[in-house]
């Protein structure tokens, strides 16, 4: 998701030959867009990614750097369930326990993997 997302999961397709979908905050995509509203611990703000870009059943992994208050990774779990993708997992270098983003995920049946936490904030 944005722009560290970008890095990590680009090098993480590579590795497993697997596609790559950005997703990307409103009005940074070119071509034919799907969007979801979500909120923000300061609001609320809107991401997209292309409409064709996952297949009904199709199989994806999210991933990003940081899981803190998890407002950005759920709308990004709800958008590909909307679209029809099976998340079958949620992968971060680094996980703020104590803001509470990575349970929310959890909640939307969607198994959370970090490599680290660090608690307090």
């Amino acid at each position: 998701m944005e722009a560290r997302g970008f890095i990590l999961g680009g090098a993480v397709a590579h590795q497993v030959s697997a596609g790559f979908v950005p997703i990307r905050k409103k009005g940074k995509l070119p071509h034919k867009r799907v969007s979801i509203a979500y909120s923000l611990e300061y609001g609320l703000d809107e991401m997209e990614m292309h409409e064709d870009a996952v297949e009904k059943g199709e199989q994806v992994i999210l991933v990003d750097d940081l899981i803190a208050t998890g407002g950005t990774a759920e709308g990004a779990v709800k958008l590909l369930k909307q679209q029809g993708a099976d998340v079958l997992a949620a992968c971060f270098i680094i996980d703020l326990p104590d803001l509470g983003g990575a349970d929310k995920i959890r909640a939307l049946g969607v198994p959370v993997r970090t490599l680290m936490a660090f608690d307090g904030h």
